[in-house]
């Protein structure tokens, strides 16, 4: 929409969501002193008729789950209830997809009108074949055949086919040719050709009628194409419900009750839309986790495979997160306090970016819609030349063949197949990351992923757990190493970091009681401030404190991979604290994996250079970049692209979301901070750096069926289109009919489509 003031614009048809140029849109209807410009005509009608309902897009009455409907290969086409895409004319899907899945009502009526048009259609096959071999001519004199085929086709293309003749009319309406025009056109020509022949045949010169007096007719090919047509799009509607199969396969992971513990320490089974957060719930042997939460007591493992990929189960003891969904084993009963909720849980977020990744597109989907958009003209350019060449120069009876060679040339080459190339691709590699604990949040990332060669990784919480614990205090004299450690984790507990954990942790252990900071704030990359008591407090990095000259066991705690965080007391040095974070288990062979693809690996971290070296050389990383704030981050991401290098850079934390956004694709670990997440391309729910080669391969596996899928698309249609044509006629007598045309037109959809669904069994 866009008043008149600035039509210079790009503005967005409000019925249909398409671009549109205000500065030559012939399309404008005047609202209430707005003028809203329109894709086209029939846009303007339905908006003229009923403009409250596109000015204000919520519904009268609050959606149901599943009401909202997009198209798969036009993901800016929304509208509430089903229908077909105003530019590809594909049906429309639900955006939100439910572990239940709603009557597919497109699947219903194709798959209704497929059964009652193959049931009209084989007489009229038999009619047309029957009388070239078994001279039905005999038993059924004059132009009773004929007429039979007339009565019996009629239906087939005028009811089973009218999907394909509606949509085909709304795509010349809106001046956005697909497949539906071709197939309409096609089917449409030989049906009105057909019924001008037995009901005008005098319009036809004497020598293209046949003893009865009548043209040759094609109501068996008008028939066979809708049929075969009605086949192709059952099959596809099928396989695209199958795409959603992994997500529904997640969300049937979640339980439908839980168990709730009362106050009074009973127990009650509660619906799982009941459950709040803090509430206490037991989870038994055998029993699915039914909300993110925190052990509180008991010991078990569980299974996570379903969402995070991992096959091994987690032992699960007091103070570990489970997640909604997960499987407990057999070991023990958990008794856990529920922390996420509804759409705030990890299942529901994971199901929500999968679902919002299937809709994108691909870069590779650029090639596809600019070969679309000239492809259909361009058929329609060869379906007239063909049928001008067969006209002039064809055997007798010259018309008949020169309208069966443009029917198959219209009809072999519509362009389903490209169309779903890339975008079946998409929706099935997303789904096989998602039940492999890899989320992507767009197609752009999934595409990109595999042309990365340089990885820029975070330290804290990407290779080392995130889950730090203090292993030495160095007080300064006259400062008892408890007061300091006190001071310390009272700053710290208005922070998130990971260290600050470790360090209310180690005072909580010593039964210390912490005070509420005043005055409290974080230098990013440097450390935090504030006032306890009547004291200034100070506790960072050396570049926080700049006046304090490393010590020579602050130097020997650093080599040995600890973290050193230095403490002032009002202004004076107080001593140091050392803080160890462990590597994780499966880092060195998940970075050995990497650099055995070619991939050039640095650390980037803001921890000091003697730690960075010490963690670097237990992982066999080279290239360490250290002492780096978070503007250093991203400018040495921007650097490395500047180079010519395609850079993933994988970071768990605030810190690292700045280079995670400027990153060729940013990879964040589920385990860390929100705004990470929300800054990359691609997250690891587990934050197992194994996911990362298991994301890439993927990548490359996808696009590798992108491009076989593009490929099989051009090389069926540079094929298809002249032997339609009749090009092996002259030399072999060969010339496929339009049914024919039609049977390989719905093989090559299903054929990209079965390639597509190849991917649910690549080897990641």
């Amino acid at each position: 929409m866009t008043d008149q003031q600035t039509l210079d614009t790009r503005a967005t048809d409000p019925v249909c969501g398409m671009k549109v140029d205000p500065a030559t849109s012939r399309h404008r209807f005047d609202h209430q002193g707005t003028t809203y410009h329109f894709c086209g005509p029939g846009c303007r009608t339905k908006f003229a008729a009923d403009p409250d309902r596109y000015l204000n897009p919520q519904p009268p009455e609050p959606a149901r789950p599943g009401a909202i409907y997009t198209c798969p290969m036009d993901p800016q086409i929304r509208q509430i209830g089903q229908g077909s895409c105003p530019i590809c004319g594909m049906a429309l899907e639900p955006m939100e997809i439910t572990a239940d899945a709603p009557p597919n009502e497109e699947l219903a009526d194709m798959t209704r009108r497929f059964w009652i048009g193959l049931a009209l259609t084989v007489p009229v096959l038999a009619l047309a074949m029957g009388a070239h071999v078994l001279d039905l001519h005999a038993l059924l004199p004059g132009r009773v055949p004929i007429w039979i085929q007339f009565a019996l086709s009629t239906p087939v293309v005028l009811w089973a086919g009218w999907p394909f003749l509606q949509r085909g009319a709304a795509s010349l309406r809106t001046r956005h040719l697909n497949m539906f025009t071709l197939i309409a056109l096609g089917t449409a020509t030989a049906y009105l050709y057909s019924l001008a022949a037995t009901f005008a045949p005098v319009l036809f010169p004497p020598g293209f009628r046949d003893h009865t007096g009548t043209p040759p007719v094609y109501f068996e090919p008008a028939a066979v194409i809708t049929v075969l047509a009605l086949l192709g799009q059952v099959l596809e509607l099928r396989a695209r419900d199958r795409t959603g199969g992994a997500i529904r396969a997640l969300l049937h992971l979640a339980p439908q009750t839980a168990r709730r513990i009362r106050s009074d320490g009973t127990d009650e089974d509660i619906p799982l839309d009941q459950i709040a957060i803090g509430d206490r719930l037991r989870v038994r042997p055998g029993q699915s986790v039914p909300v993110d939460a925190t052990v509180q007591e008991g010991r078990s493992t569980v299974d996570e495979s379903m969402v995070t990929g991992e096959s091994a189960p987690v032992p699960k003891t007091p103070g570990n997160k489970v997640i909604g969904g997960t499987l407990n084993g057999s070991t023990g009963t958990l008794l856990i306090k529920a922390d996420a909720t509804g759409a705030g849980g990890t299942l529901s977020r994971i199901v929500a970016m999968v679902a919002e990744a299937q809709r994108s597109r691909a870069p590779a989907q650029r090639l596809a819609d600019k070969a679309a958009g000239i492809f259909v003209p361009a058929v329609l350019a060869a379906a007239l030349v063909t049928f001008v060449a067969w006209a002039a120069w064809g055997p007798p009876p010259a018309l008949a063949f020169a309208l069966a060679a443009a029917v198959s040339v219209v009809i072999i080459a519509c362009p389903c197949a490209l169309g779903l190339a890339t975008p079946m691709s998409v929706m099935v590699a997303v789904g096989k990351g998602a039940s492999n604990g890899v989320l992507f949040k767009s197609a752009e990332a999934l595409e990109r992923l595999g042309k990365v060669d340089t990885l820029v990784i975070d330290k804290t919480g990407t290779l080392t757990e995130g889950r730090p614990r203090v292993t030495a205090i160095i007080r300064a004299p006259g400062i008892e190493e408890s007061e300091l450690l006190r001071l310390a984790a009272s700053l710290e507990r208005a922070s998130e970091h990971p260290i600050a954990a470790a360090l209310t942790e180690a005072a909580r252990q010593k039964g210390l009681i912490l005070q509420e900071p005043a005055n409290f704030a974080a230098r990013t990359g440097m450390g935090v401030t504030g006032q306890i008591g009547t004291r200034q407090i100070a506790l960072g990095n050396a570049k926080l404190m700049q006046d304090t000259a490393p010590s020579k066991e602050a130097a020997e705690l650093q080599a040995s991979g600890a973290t050193v965080l230095f403490a002032a007391i009002d202004g004076k040095p107080a001593g140091i604290i050392a803080v160890t974070d462990p590597i994780k288990p499966s880092a060195r062979a998940a970075l050995d994996t990497i650099r055995a693809h070619g991939i050039h690996i640095v650390m980037l971290t803001g921890d000091n250079a003697a730690t960075a070296r010490a963690v670097a050389t237990t992982l066999g990383i080279e290239d360490v970049r250290a002492d780096a704030l978070p503007e250093d981050k991203h400018r040495i991401v921007t650097e490395l692209r500047a180079q010519g290098r395609t850079v993933a850079m994988a970071g768990d934390g605030v810190n690292d979301a700045p280079a995670l956004a400027a990153a060729d694709v940013g990879i964040a670990m589920g385990t860390g901070t929100e705004a990470a997440m929300q800054s990359a391309g691609v997250t690891l729910v587990k934050g197992d750096l194994a996911g990362i080669a298991r994301a890439r391969a993927l990548s490359q596996a996808t696009a590798g069926n992108i491009r076989q899928n593009l490929v099989f698309a051009f090389a069926y249609n540079a094929i298809g289109i002249p032997l339609a044509a009749g090009i092996l006629y002259p030399a072999l007598g060969l010339m496929p009919g339009p049914e024919i045309a039609a049977l390989a037109m719905s093989l090559s959809s299903v054929s990209v489509i079965a390639n597509a669904l190849r991917l649910r069994t690549a080897r990641l």
